[in-house]
């Protein structure tokens, strides 16, 4: 037996923890954890304007690379700490969990809520600055290679660089991010607009300067209208890639009023659009998932509406029309400021407190009526739109019912190798592109708890299809049925019989583009699989590097080309390289071992941060409308990484 001693335990300490395990701190290391530095350090800048004190911050992408951050807020504190006894600004930028939004005395409203943010980045980049302006002095601290200290301390206090005007105030930082950690540190200058675009429309009156060093350009995002504007703005966006959709009334109807503490924001519009757009976003973070603010609405909104139809003599007193209904082409958003927000989960995506509910439902119902007493035909030509949906509804319902009924009829057994487990916890379905790949796969899956349904071609493109139409695809028809949770209103994720819905395809254009239609079907028809973390990717590995280390020949899988960059700068001696194109290339022992085993498998989870950027992209990339997919796809083919 080995000897396992004290001495073998490894203990992180400071922001080590950090550069060990990113993807805990930042979700990932690919673009989407890289944007993410951004994201937290401009939180700070944000926190400062909703507590009155920032009405302005910039933002750089420069030529070599790196990023800076500037706001006029108060400026980071430099004395000394009372407890670390070391500059607070060396405090905020290397300890995990300080800041000043753990307790209401300093931020009443806050969006970062874990204190992480600025050490976090400073851990991930290989060079940091930070200027601070306070009392007519401008004072400097530097760190480099994960968040190390350069600047001497002077009598143990950051010291003066210079001098300025005393109503001049704030924070700058620059960093760059350590290509050791990210499979890339080049930002994107359209993802970090967009994300100005969203934070302006969200916290009116701030100004948002994006400096593109790169490209020579500058944005400003200003938005004195706030959600009433991003309303306008989605909807304008849904009109060019849907020309055929247009608006039940020419402008927003916007919503403002306080319950307690609780701030409540809600704009909306109708369009002539079948399906609902609801946003909703709790101290500026965007709940996907929803939560207890979104429900709140739906209750209110569906009790107005049908206290009104009444009222008018639209329906019979005794009839209820549908929530579905009067949402039917409804643009949504909700945005409410709470003291003390509880979310679900790590990612916050879902809002849980339930004075949030009680909060919206209050303003809304107030506000809302006081409005349409006002807006009598708005109102109206609200109504008629709702008892259309009804009314199409009601007479879809039995052919659709009798399409759903078809789904037990479904020869789901020819299709799928099913697992013998019956307890869903433990269950996962893979779904595997083509019977070769399946029959391999089917061979070295676990038989109690992996499940395969082999893909034979491409499943049909939803995007803009009715449910009745989907439901005619064969292939489709097969997952709802193996699935065993239904599909749209009949949907019920508690009777899903798997824990994971893992999707696998070879790694080329096909593969993709299966995964993009895949993918689509689950965000147009079952969502909740998304919202609930159900649907992953699997990721089998891109190489087999088989190499020499000392005397020992060895072999290793390396899933992508960063990992093989890395691995070609290491001092080990490579005497085999294999790409695999697809999953037939692999036998079943290659696959279970890099695939299937949930022990050293890797998989990648499918979630939305942002539903209304989802949904714009999905319409774009999947509707039939060319000029639009065109403009995106020449605005990010600068920054593909083609294999060919």
């Amino acid at each position: 037996m080995e000897s396992y001693t004290g001495s073998q335990i490894v203990v992180l300490e400071g922001l080590e923890a950090v550069r060990k395990r990113p993807g805990m701190y930042i979700g990932s290391t690919g673009t989407r954890g890289l944007h993410h530095l951004i994201w937290e350090i401009l939180d700070n800048g944000i926190d400062e304007h909703l507590a009155g004190f920032c009405s302005e911050i910039n933002i750089t992408l420069q030529k070599d690379g790196g990023i800076t951050i500037k706001d006029n807020g108060r400026g980071v504190p430099v004395d000394i700490h009372p407890t670390k006894k070391i500059p607070t600004i060396r405090v905020v930028y290397t300890m995990l969990h300080a800041g000043g939004k753990f307790g209401n005395s300093v931020y009443k409203v806050s969006g970062g809520l874990h204190g992480v943010g600025a050490s976090v980045v400073n851990a991930l980049s290989t060079r940091m600055i930070v200027e601070v302006r306070r009392g007519g002095l401008v004072f400097r601290d530097e760190y480099k290679d994960g968040g190390h200290a350069v600047t001497k301390l002077e009598k143990g206090l950051i010291p003066a660089v210079g001098k300025c005007n005393k109503s001049d105030t704030g924070t700058k930082v620059t960093f760059y991010p350590d290509p050791e950690i990210f499979d890339t540190i080049e930002f994107k200058s359209d993802t970090i607009r967009k994300k100005l675009r969203e934070i302006a429309y969200l916290n009116k009156g701030l100004k948002l300067i994006f400096n593109d060093e790169k490209h020579k350009q500058t944005y400003t995002y200003h938005e004195e209208d706030g959600i009433k504007s991003y309303i306008t703005y989605i909807v304008d966006k849904l009109k060019e890639t849907s020309p055929e959709v247009s608006v039940l009334h020419d402008s927003p109807i916007y919503i403002e009023g306080t319950s307690g503490d609780i701030e409540v924001e809600v704009a909306l519009q109708y369009t002539t659009n079948y399906s609902e757009q609801i946003n909703s976003y709790c101290n500026r973070i965007n709940t996907s998932e929803g939560g207890t603010l979104v429900t709140g609405f739906k209750t209110a909104l569906t009790r107005v509406m049908n206290q009104y139809a009444k009222e008018l003599g639209m329906i019979k007193d005794k009839e209820k029309l549908d929530g579905r209904d009067y949402r039917n082409g409804l643009v949504s958003i909700i945005s409410i400021k709470h003291p003390d927000p509880q979310f679900e989960g790590q990612t916050k995506t879902k809002l849980g407190n339930s004075d949030a509910q009680m909060a919206v439902d209050e303003v809304f119902s107030r506000e809302i009526q006081l409005y349409f007493d006002k807006n009598i035909e708005v109102l109206r030509s609200i109504l008629d739109n709702s008892l259309r949906a009804y009314n199409a509804r009601k007479a879809g319902d039995k052919a659709r019912n009798a399409v759903l009924k078809q789904l037990n009829d479904v020869d789901v057994k020819s299709k799928l190798a099913s697992c013998s487990s019956k307890k869903a916890e433990e269950c996962e379905i893979y779904i595997v592109e083509g019977d070769s790949a399946g029959g391999t796969v089917k061979t070295a899956r676990d038989r109690k708890t992996q499940a395969v349904l082999p893909l034979r071609g491409k499943i049909l493109n939803v995007e803009k299809a009715t449910l009745d139409k989907i439901l005619l695809n064969a292939e489709i028809r097969t997952m709802i049925a193996a699935f065993g949770c239904g599909i749209g209103d009949d949907f019920d994720i508690s009777k899903l019989r798997y824990d994971k819905i893992i999707i696998l395809t070879d790694a080329d254009v096909d593969g993709a583009h299966i995964s993009t239609l895949l993918l689509t079907f689950f965000f147009r028809f079952m969502p909740e699989l998304l919202a609930e973390g159900k649907v992953y990717m699997g990721l089998p590995p891109l190489y087999k590097v088989d190499f020499v280390e000392g005397k020992k020949k060895q072999s290793r899988y390396l899933f992508n080309d960063h990992e093989l960059d890395k691995f070609r700068k290491s001092d080990r001696k490579i005497t085999g390289l294999q790409r695999y194109k697809g999953l037939g290339e692999m036998d079943a022992g290659q696959l279970k071992e890099t695939t299937l085993d949930p022990a050293s498998r890797t998989l990648a989870r499918v979630s939305i941060s942002d539903n209304i950027e989802a949904d714009q992209i999905t319409t774009v990339l999947m509707s039939s409308a060319v000029p639009p997919r065109r403009e995106f796809i020449m605005e990010e083919a600068q920054y593909a990484n083609l294999d060919i």
